[in-house]
């Protein structure tokens, strides 16, 4: 042990980090999350050419369309227009295709004057991508008999890899943001290390922070001896309460997810009857997000056959395009199906920010709702004149722009367009604008309920079912909300129970393959129960928040609870090994 009480064991063995796990638990030692990878389907790719005038085109799977062309112009000392790039479809980001391989493919495009491919295979991946960092939480805290939170004491300790910048601010504030301490301190650390630098995984630090505090709320309704649900309840935060920063959190609906699932947990069925050899349990966990900003601008034009086009800068990474479709149809007044979404490249797109951090409907789509809206008013202005009425007494009903009380006084907006669109017209053409440069975030919360069932002779533990309650502003179009929740369940088992980048003792990764990385198949992801809060945001479109993270933050601590319930074992490192939990059960050491 060194003066820091850091303890290093040396001793001859075939299982690391299996060894490493079992001696933290022994000694009580602190919460401990593994490196993980964002474990996309289609491995990172990049195509650069290189015109006869010098300027760069880059075709690539990227989430962040101006970012990138941003850094390939600062990569290569050139001016941003003469950089140009098309993003592709993506096939699975999680926060990891941001920029990696689009300056290095210009650079070679243009030292070569040729076109250039940078392809990575998937052991490149492993080695030299921006995955999940690993992380250290070390918790104290105190809570009174009826169940009052008095203090959190709590060191954050985040591996940034080569070049640093892992997400611990995120982490400290989301660790003491949960609940009301009356008193806190929390102080993070971003370490370097020879490994990878590090990057954002789907709400980055914040699965981190909650495994740490949720399995802490836990830990502290079983010595009060509370129920886990109502002791949260007494404690969550509400709208108002102060932020671990100082500021005050806006409208949120945390309160609300918890009594949602209190409802949901008194109508389950009786479980199955204990079968020999098997544990069940059930664990319940928070996770949060506070959700990011963006200035963002789109378009929307009105074609001359009626439907409306709505041109946007961001990536159509997770259906995002099917929202702002909503939001445009609902906004201007036409059916869905009248309206198009395109995203062009960085020569033809107005501005937006990354597809990420649950911003795109909360940004983008608010822009898209005022360009709609800015075509709208323009729409009316030409059937004003055509209809000679005040715009204030017009509106829009089956396609057709009409007095109203007077359904015969009626002119088709595919009448209107071409008004506006032929040889002579009177009539500028309908080309609405929006931007937006929101400075407020919406934070959104999910709460998850876990059950599972653990072999006492193997270790084996498998989730049998899992509910989500989350709030979701506006839910825009709730099949996608409910995909992304399923979504987000899936990658939370992966953080619970398989998914660890291993380094060996000479700092090799010994897991650079998915024969070694273990991924969760569709066998081990249950059926997800999903109930939609809907506490309305006061800046996003419709009341809309971003719905992206907050599902996956509280997945992991589900389970890693419902696995403390089953076994009466708290196990403080992800993921939790089989052989690790048939150890805990083995007969010596009960």
């Amino acid at each position: 042990m060194d003066p820091l009480g850091d303890v290093t064991v040396w001793t001859s063995v075939q299982a690391l980090f299996f060894a490493r796990a079992e001696v933290a638990a022994a000694l009580g030692m602190p919460e401990q999350t593994s490196m993980v990878h964002q474990g996309y389907l289609e491995p990172r790719a990049a195509v650069a050419s290189v015109d006869p005038l010098g300027d760069v085109t880059v075709w690539t799977s990227v989430q962040a369309l101006f970012f990138a062309r941003a850094e390939v112009a600062a990569a290569l000392g050139m001016p941003e227009h003469r950089v140009r790039v098309v993003a592709m479809p993506v096939g699975g980001g999680f926060g990891g295709k941001f920029v990696l391989l689009e300056p290095l493919a210009a650079a070679l495009a243009v030292r070569l004057r040729r076109p250039v491919a940078v392809v990575m295979s998937r052991t490149e991946e492993f080695l030299a991508t921006t995955p999940a960092p690993q992380a250290v939480l070390e918790l104290k805290t105190g809570v009174r008999r009826d169940g009052t939170l008095t203090a959190l004491d709590a060191r954050v300790i985040f591996d940034g890899g080569a070049s640093g910048g892992g997400p611990v601010g995120i982490a400290c504030l989301l660790l003491a943001g949960y609940y009301r301490f009356q008193n806190f301190e929390v102080r993070g650390y971003d370490v370097l290390t020879h490994k990878p630098g590090v990057g954002a995984y789907r709400a980055p630090g914040a699965v981190q922070a909650s495994f740490a505090i949720e399995s802490q709320m836990d830990e502290m309704a079983r010595a009060i001896g509370m129920d886990a649900l109502e002791f949260r309840l007494k404690n969550a935060v509400a709208e108002g309460d102060p932020m671990p920063n100082g500021q005050r959190w806006p409208k949120i609906g945390l309160r609300q997810c918890l009594e949602r699932l209190r409802e949901e947990r008194g109508r389950r069925r009786q479980r199955a009857a204990p079968r020999d050899g098997v544990r069940h349990g059930t664990g319940i966990a928070v996770g949060g997000w506070l959700g990011g900003i963006e200035p963002s601008s789109a378009v929307c034009r009105l074609n001359k056959d009626g439907s409306v086009s709505v041109i946007v800068g961001s990536v159509d990474l997770s259906g995002t395009n099917t929202a702002f479709a909503q939001i445009a149809a609902e906004a201007f007044g036409v059916p869905v199906g009248d309206v198009q979404v395109a995203n062009p490249d960085t020569d033809s797109a107005p501005y937006a920010g990354s597809s990420g951090g649950s911003k795109i409907t909360y940004t983008v789509g608010a822009a898209v709702k005022r360009a709609a809206e800015d075509a709208r008013r323009q729409l009316f202005q030409i059937a004003a004149r055509e209809l000679e009425a005040a715009v204030e007494d017009l509106e829009l009903v089956d396609r057709a722009v009409r007095v109203r009380g007077m359904p015969d006084r009626a002119i088709p907006i595919r009448k209107l367009a071409t008004l506006s669109m032929e040889f002579g017209a009177k009539y500028e053409p309908v080309f609405g604008r929006g931007s937006v440069a929101t400075t407020a975030r919406s934070p959104a919360f999910a709460v998850h309920l876990a059950d599972v069932d653990v072999e006492t002779e193997t270790g084996r533990v498998r989730v049998s079912d899992h509910v989500v309650v989350q709030d979701v502003g506006r839910a825009i179009n709730p099949a996608a909300i409910n995909g992304q929740i399923s979504g987000a369940v899936a990658q939370g088992i992966g953080w619970a129970l398989l998914e660890r980048m291993a380094y060996d003792a000479e700092g090799r990764l010994v897991s650079a393959t998915l024969m070694d990385y273990a991924l969760p198949g569709v066998e081990a992801v249950p059926a997800v129960t999903t109930t939609l809060v809907e506490v309305p945001s006061d800046h996003g479109p419709f009341g809309a928040k971003g719905v992206g993270e907050p599902p996956v933050v509280g997945a992991a601590a589900a389970i890693a609870n419902a696995i403390a319930d089953a076994t009466g074992q708290r196990f403080t490192a992800l993921p939790i090994a089989p052989e690790g939990i048939a150890r805990a059960l083995s007969p010596e050491r009960r």
